[in-house]
Protein backbone atom coordinates (compact mmCIF):
# COMPACT_ATOMS: atom_id res chain seq x y z
CA UNK A 1 0.00 0.00 0.00
CA UNK A 2 2.71 2.76 0.89
CA UNK A 3 4.82 1.56 -2.67
CA UNK A 4 0.76 2.61 -4.19
CA UNK A 5 0.68 6.05 -2.71
CA UNK A 6 4.23 7.27 -3.49
CA UNK A 7 3.76 5.91 -6.82
CA UNK A 8 1.00 7.56 -7.41
CA UNK A 9 2.13 10.93 -5.08
CA UNK A 10 5.24 10.99 -8.33
CA UNK A 11 2.34 10.33 -10.99
CA UNK A 12 0.28 13.35 -9.83
CA UNK A 13 2.95 15.77 -9.69
CA UNK A 14 4.13 14.95 -12.49
CA UNK A 15 1.36 15.57 -14.31
CA UNK A 16 0.47 18.46 -12.49
CA UNK A 17 3.46 20.44 -13.38
CA UNK A 18 2.74 19.45 -16.51
CA UNK A 19 -0.35 20.86 -16.76
CA UNK A 20 1.01 24.21 -14.89
CA UNK A 21 3.70 24.84 -17.05
CA UNK A 22 1.06 24.42 -20.25
CA UNK A 23 -1.14 27.09 -18.88
CA UNK A 24 1.61 29.03 -17.84
CA UNK A 25 4.14 29.27 -20.97
CA UNK A 26 0.85 29.14 -23.45
CA UNK A 27 0.47 32.09 -25.64
CA UNK A 28 -2.96 32.64 -24.30
CA UNK A 29 -2.11 32.95 -20.65
CA UNK A 30 -2.09 36.99 -20.09
CA UNK A 31 0.52 39.46 -20.42
CA UNK A 32 1.54 40.39 -16.81
CA UNK A 33 4.38 43.02 -15.75
CA UNK A 34 4.65 46.14 -13.73
CA UNK A 35 5.18 49.84 -16.15
CA UNK A 36 6.21 52.89 -14.45
CA UNK A 37 4.44 56.38 -15.24
CA UNK A 38 5.64 59.38 -13.62
CA UNK A 39 6.77 57.47 -10.39
CA UNK A 40 3.83 55.24 -10.36
CA UNK A 41 4.30 51.54 -10.50
CA UNK A 42 1.15 50.36 -12.38
CA UNK A 43 0.34 46.38 -12.60
CA UNK A 44 -1.06 45.01 -15.95
CA UNK A 45 -2.90 41.93 -16.75
CA UNK A 46 -3.61 42.03 -20.33
CA UNK A 47 -5.62 38.90 -21.97
CA UNK A 48 -4.73 37.05 -25.49
CA UNK A 49 -7.69 35.16 -25.98
CA UNK A 50 -11.15 36.47 -26.53
CA UNK A 51 -14.43 35.38 -27.82
CA UNK A 52 -15.71 36.07 -31.15
CA UNK A 53 -19.04 36.89 -29.77
CA UNK A 54 -17.68 39.91 -28.14
CA UNK A 55 -14.55 42.84 -28.55
CA UNK A 56 -11.42 42.11 -26.55
CA UNK A 57 -11.71 44.54 -23.41
CA UNK A 58 -8.19 45.77 -22.23
CA UNK A 59 -8.66 47.28 -19.17
CA UNK A 60 -5.72 48.53 -16.59
CA UNK A 61 -5.84 49.79 -12.68
CA UNK A 62 -5.25 52.89 -13.09
CA UNK A 63 -6.39 55.13 -9.23
CA UNK A 64 -4.84 58.59 -10.21
CA UNK A 65 -7.18 60.41 -12.46
CA UNK A 66 -4.05 62.62 -13.75
CA UNK A 67 -3.51 59.45 -15.99
CA UNK A 68 -4.66 58.80 -19.40
CA UNK A 69 -4.22 55.89 -21.96
CA UNK A 70 -4.79 54.55 -25.07
CA UNK A 71 -4.57 51.04 -26.69
CA UNK A 72 -2.59 51.06 -29.93
CA UNK A 73 -3.60 47.99 -32.20
CA UNK A 74 -3.31 46.19 -35.15
CA UNK A 75 -4.29 43.12 -36.91
CA UNK A 76 -1.94 39.95 -36.46
CA UNK A 77 0.35 39.20 -38.60
CA UNK A 78 1.11 42.41 -40.92
CA UNK A 79 2.50 45.74 -41.15
CA UNK A 80 -0.52 47.86 -40.90
CA UNK A 81 0.07 51.21 -39.06
CA UNK A 82 -0.83 51.22 -35.68
CA UNK A 83 -4.39 52.89 -34.59
CA UNK A 84 -5.14 54.07 -31.37
CA UNK A 85 -8.29 53.68 -29.45
CA UNK A 86 -8.70 56.52 -26.15
CA UNK A 87 -9.10 54.26 -23.16
CA UNK A 88 -12.58 55.28 -21.09
CA UNK A 89 -11.94 56.54 -16.84
CA UNK A 90 -14.24 53.57 -14.90
CA UNK A 91 -13.64 54.17 -11.38
CA UNK A 92 -10.25 53.17 -11.01
CA UNK A 93 -9.47 51.78 -14.14
CA UNK A 94 -8.62 53.03 -17.82
CA UNK A 95 -10.48 50.74 -20.50
CA UNK A 96 -10.85 50.29 -24.53
CA UNK A 97 -12.28 47.38 -26.46
CA UNK A 98 -10.72 46.16 -29.36
CA UNK A 99 -11.56 46.60 -32.19
CA UNK A 100 -13.47 48.90 -31.79
CA UNK A 101 -16.73 49.52 -33.20
CA UNK A 102 -17.57 50.01 -36.16
CA UNK A 103 -14.89 47.78 -36.69
CA UNK A 104 -16.32 44.74 -37.32
CA UNK A 105 -16.12 41.79 -35.01
CA UNK A 106 -13.08 39.25 -35.60
CA UNK A 107 -13.58 35.94 -37.21
CA UNK A 108 -12.35 32.22 -35.69
CA UNK A 109 -8.51 32.29 -35.25
CA UNK A 110 -8.31 36.28 -36.31
CA UNK A 111 -5.61 38.09 -34.16
CA UNK A 112 -5.17 41.73 -32.68
CA UNK A 113 -1.50 42.67 -31.72
CA UNK A 114 -1.77 45.42 -28.88
CA UNK A 115 0.20 47.42 -26.52
CA UNK A 116 -1.02 50.27 -23.94
CA UNK A 117 -0.03 53.72 -23.98
CA UNK A 118 -0.47 55.53 -20.78
CA UNK A 119 0.48 58.94 -19.76
CA UNK A 120 0.65 61.62 -17.12
CA UNK A 121 2.08 65.22 -18.09
CA UNK A 122 5.35 64.86 -20.03
CA UNK A 123 5.87 61.14 -19.05
CA UNK A 124 5.12 58.10 -20.88
CA UNK A 125 4.93 54.25 -20.67
CA UNK A 126 4.07 51.86 -23.40
CA UNK A 127 3.38 48.27 -22.66
CA UNK A 128 3.93 45.43 -22.58
CA UNK A 129 7.51 44.76 -24.67
CA UNK A 130 6.71 42.88 -27.29
CA UNK A 131 3.50 43.74 -27.80
CA UNK A 132 0.58 41.39 -26.55
CA UNK A 133 -0.99 39.32 -29.02
CA UNK A 134 -4.56 38.14 -29.14
CA UNK A 135 -6.49 35.52 -30.62
CA UNK A 136 -10.29 34.97 -31.09
CA UNK A 137 -12.38 32.01 -30.78
CA UNK A 138 -15.45 30.25 -30.96
CA UNK A 139 -17.27 29.45 -27.69
CA UNK A 140 -17.08 25.79 -26.85
CA UNK A 141 -19.57 24.59 -24.76
CA UNK A 142 -18.85 22.65 -21.58
CA UNK A 143 -19.87 18.93 -22.81
CA UNK A 144 -17.01 18.50 -25.06
CA UNK A 145 -14.59 21.31 -23.21
CA UNK A 146 -14.77 19.30 -19.91
CA UNK A 147 -14.71 15.78 -20.77
CA UNK A 148 -11.91 16.59 -23.39
CA UNK A 149 -9.61 18.06 -20.76
CA UNK A 150 -10.69 15.56 -18.38
CA UNK A 151 -9.37 13.01 -20.63
CA UNK A 152 -6.51 14.54 -21.48
CA UNK A 153 -5.41 15.45 -18.05
CA UNK A 154 -6.24 11.87 -16.83
CA UNK A 155 -4.35 10.32 -19.85
CA UNK A 156 -1.39 12.03 -19.14
CA UNK A 157 -1.64 10.84 -15.05
CA UNK A 158 -2.28 7.36 -16.05
CA UNK A 159 0.33 7.49 -18.10
CA UNK A 160 3.15 8.72 -15.75
CA UNK A 161 1.52 6.56 -13.21
CA UNK A 162 2.27 3.19 -15.47
CA UNK A 163 5.84 4.73 -16.45
CA UNK A 164 6.50 5.15 -12.47
CA UNK A 165 5.89 1.58 -11.86
CA UNK A 166 7.76 0.37 -14.36
CA UNK A 167 10.71 1.91 -12.76
CA UNK A 168 9.64 1.10 -9.32
CA UNK A 169 7.72 -2.09 -9.17
CA UNK A 170 4.39 -2.88 -10.38
CA UNK A 171 2.15 -3.74 -13.04
CA UNK A 172 1.78 -1.38 -15.61
CA UNK A 173 -0.84 -2.37 -17.90
CA UNK A 174 -4.02 -1.42 -16.50
CA UNK A 175 -2.73 2.43 -16.51
CA UNK A 176 -0.71 1.87 -19.47
CA UNK A 177 -4.29 0.68 -21.50
CA UNK A 178 -5.94 3.74 -19.03
CA UNK A 179 -3.60 5.98 -20.54
CA UNK A 180 -3.80 5.12 -24.42
CA UNK A 181 -7.77 4.92 -24.58
CA UNK A 182 -7.88 8.52 -22.73
CA UNK A 183 -5.41 10.05 -25.04
CA UNK A 184 -6.95 8.08 -28.57
CA UNK A 185 -10.69 9.61 -27.04
CA UNK A 186 -9.38 13.08 -25.57
CA UNK A 187 -6.74 14.14 -28.57
CA UNK A 188 -8.47 12.44 -31.43
CA UNK A 189 -12.02 12.28 -31.14
CA UNK A 190 -12.98 15.48 -28.48
CA UNK A 191 -9.82 17.46 -29.67
CA UNK A 192 -11.30 17.38 -33.11
CA UNK A 193 -14.54 18.57 -31.87
CA UNK A 194 -13.38 21.45 -29.63
CA UNK A 195 -10.91 22.54 -32.54
CA UNK A 196 -13.99 23.02 -35.04
CA UNK A 197 -16.19 24.53 -32.72
CA UNK A 198 -13.34 27.00 -31.46
CA UNK A 199 -11.01 27.38 -34.53
CA UNK A 200 -13.23 26.25 -38.23
CA UNK A 201 -11.09 23.08 -38.45
CA UNK A 202 -11.42 19.99 -37.46
CA UNK A 203 -7.07 19.42 -37.78
CA UNK A 204 -4.71 22.08 -38.65
CA UNK A 205 -1.65 19.32 -37.89
CA UNK A 206 0.32 17.05 -40.29
CA UNK A 207 -0.10 16.57 -42.95
CA UNK A 208 -2.56 19.91 -43.50
CA UNK A 209 -0.54 22.28 -41.21
CA UNK A 210 2.02 22.74 -38.84
CA UNK A 211 -0.60 23.03 -35.56
CA UNK A 212 1.89 22.05 -32.66
CA UNK A 213 -0.91 21.08 -30.48
CA UNK A 214 -2.16 19.01 -32.64
CA UNK A 215 1.60 17.85 -34.11
CA UNK A 216 2.03 16.84 -30.02
CA UNK A 217 -1.61 15.07 -29.69
CA UNK A 218 0.13 12.96 -32.86
CA UNK A 219 3.30 12.00 -31.82
CA UNK A 220 2.38 11.44 -27.96
CA UNK A 221 -0.91 9.21 -29.67
CA UNK A 222 1.67 7.19 -31.90
CA UNK A 223 4.46 6.63 -29.02
CA UNK A 224 1.91 5.03 -26.76
CA UNK A 225 -0.31 3.14 -29.19
CA UNK A 226 3.09 1.17 -29.88
CA UNK A 227 3.43 0.49 -26.38
CA UNK A 228 -0.08 -0.39 -25.82
CA UNK A 229 1.20 -3.39 -29.04
CA UNK A 230 4.62 -3.71 -26.44
CA UNK A 231 2.24 -4.69 -23.87
CA UNK A 232 0.26 -7.72 -25.68
CA UNK A 233 0.07 -10.88 -24.35
CA UNK A 234 0.56 -10.12 -20.77
CA UNK A 235 3.82 -8.66 -21.45
CA UNK A 236 4.74 -5.61 -18.94
CA UNK A 237 6.99 -3.70 -21.18
CA UNK A 238 8.41 -1.37 -19.05
CA UNK A 239 10.93 0.11 -21.44
CA UNK A 240 8.36 0.80 -23.87
CA UNK A 241 6.09 2.51 -21.48
CA UNK A 242 8.85 4.68 -19.90
CA UNK A 243 9.61 5.85 -23.74
CA UNK A 244 5.95 6.52 -24.70
CA UNK A 245 5.57 7.95 -20.93
CA UNK A 246 9.28 10.14 -21.46
CA UNK A 247 7.60 11.26 -25.46
CA UNK A 248 4.28 12.81 -23.77
CA UNK A 249 5.82 14.19 -21.08
CA UNK A 250 8.19 15.82 -23.73
CA UNK A 251 5.74 17.01 -26.48
CA UNK A 252 3.30 18.24 -23.77
CA UNK A 253 6.07 20.47 -22.26
CA UNK A 254 5.61 22.69 -25.20
CA UNK A 255 3.36 25.22 -24.68
CA UNK A 256 0.04 24.52 -25.40
CA UNK A 257 -1.69 26.76 -28.91
CA UNK A 258 2.06 27.43 -30.07
CA UNK A 259 1.66 27.44 -34.39
CA UNK A 260 -2.12 27.18 -33.76
CA UNK A 261 -5.00 28.23 -36.36
CA UNK A 262 -4.29 31.53 -37.56
CA UNK A 263 -6.55 33.86 -40.02
CA UNK A 264 -4.96 34.87 -42.88
CA UNK A 265 -5.36 38.97 -43.59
Amino acid sequence: MRRASVQWAIAVLLTLASAVWQRWSGPTYPAMGTALVGGQAIAFKLPRSNSIATRQLVRVAVADPAVAGAVEWRHYPTNETWRAVPMTRRGDALEAEIPPAPEPLMPMAGKLEYRVRLTSGAARATFPTPPAVTRFKGDVPAWVLVPHVAAMFFGMLFSARSAVAAILGGSTRLWGFLAVALLLVGGFVLGPIVQKLAFGAFWTGVPWGYDLTDNKTLIAGAAWILAAARMRGGRQARLAVVAATVVTLGVFAIPHSVWGSEAKW
